[in-house]
């Protein structure tokens, strides 16, 4: 059964409200009760759970008042249809043979409010209260939804400009071996060709000079292809760590070492690449600012999840370092490792050192950025 009726006086209806109410005589009592308080509204009348879902699919109402027993069901069937239309309304009940504790355990599934039928002339100040807490909360949602959007912008920024940054390393990378490589090895060619065809101990003293000072700038653009693109990647994870390892020990003099559960951990490239850069700027940080005499490395794959630890018993980090807006390295990291579906944890204390920790899925890597990007 299905009724409507319009508030006296009224050309147009300003509240429109659908009463699920089996008694045409509480309905009416509703209605007085409303048009009493002088409210500018339209209410339409069901009585079954078919009418009631097809009112809220067809048409569009404020607030719903609703009897908490009504013949073969009850209001929390008719809030379960509301909650499966995806239909979002203030939810009001009314009615006389609900206890306290049933309205309580109704408000806790998201009703907004319930009323006594013997209580009707406070049902405005009910409703009213009802479509505010509906508005505040709704809003609220936007405003989560908006900032969830936002972040997932950021993160798929965060992974387009990781990508750019990685094609642009591997760019440079191959031009300066394809270039400042191939003119290196002539001159080598050429300094070779001098030092057999000529007797001057003198000359040969240059040549010698200038074959060491190529041989430098060789190790050098290899070191920083190298650190542009990892082709060391190629032999595995662990072994392109253990370089970066050795390498910062050859070069800071502190003590270092890497333990791992698995040398042949073969993640996915996107991971890999992750877990090197990860330790790249975290061993760039340690000698830039730790102070540290020693720094141990972990490497582990277990339960499925890649997990790169690396501590140093350095100065610590302050708080205002870790805040200060100007420092992105770790927030960097933070957003690389989001990238693939990762985390990272930073534990300090003044003093006594700095961890830091990288985890990743092995089974839920993003596949971005793309491995191909990095062949």
């Amino acid at each position: 059964m299905l009724t409507a009726a319009l508030a006296p006086s009224l050309t147009h209806a300003h509240l429109a409200i659908l009463h699920l109410e089996d008694s045409e005589l509480d309905h009416q009592l509703v209605c007085r009760a409303l048009t009493k308080e002088k409210l500018p509204y339209a209410i339409t009348r069901v009585d079954s759970l078919g009418d009631f879902e097809a009112q809220v699919r067809q048409r569009s109402f404020d607030i719903v008042l609703a009897d908490y027993r009504l013949p073969g069901f009850t209001a929390l069937d008719a809030w379960a249809v509301l909650e499966s239309t995806q239909i979002r309304l203030p939810f009001v009940l009314l009615s006389g043979a609900i206890g306290e504790s049933a309205a309580v355990a109704a408000i806790q599934l998201g009703i907004s409010d319930y009323l006594p039928k013997n209580d009707l002339p406070n049902l405005p100040r009910v409703m009213a209260s009802a479509m505010e807490l509906f508005k505040a909360k709704s809003a609220e949602a936007r405003a989560m939804a908006e900032l969830a959007a936002s972040e997932q912008r950021l993160a798929l920024f965060a992974q387009h400009l990781q990508t750019a940054i990685e094609n642009e390393r591997a760019s440079i990378a191959r031009e300066i071996h394809d270039d400042i490589g191939g003119s290196l090895a002539a001159v080598r060619l050429d300094l070779s060709w001098i030092s057999r065809h000529v007797d001057s101990p003198e000359t040969l003293e240059h040549v010698k000079t200038a074959n060491d000072m190529l041989q430098h700038a060789i190790g050098a653009s290899q070191r920083i292809m190298m650190n542009l693109r990892p082709a060391i990647l190629d032999q595995g994870l662990f072994p392109a760590i253990q370089w970066l390892a050795e390498s910062f020990q050859r070069r800071s003099g502190v003590k270092t070492s890497l333990v791992t559960n698995n040398p042949s951990l073969n993640p996915e490239k996107p991971i890999q690449l992750t877990a090197y850069r990860t330790a790249q700027e975290a061993l760039t940080n340690i000698s830039k600012y730790a102070q540290c005499s020693q720094v141990k490395m972990d490497l582990s794959d277990a339960e499925g999840v890649l997990t790169l630890e690396i501590s140093d018993n350095g100065i610590g980090i302050s708080a205002e370092a870790l805040s200060n807006p100007t420092a992105f390295g770790i927030r960097g990291l933070k957003e690389r490792a989001r990238v693939v579906n990762g985390w990272l944890d930073l534990s300090t204390r003044l003093g006594q050192g700095t961890t830091l920790i990288l985890n990743i899925p092995l089974n839920g890597a993003a596949d971005s950025p793309d491995e191909a990007d990095f062949q």
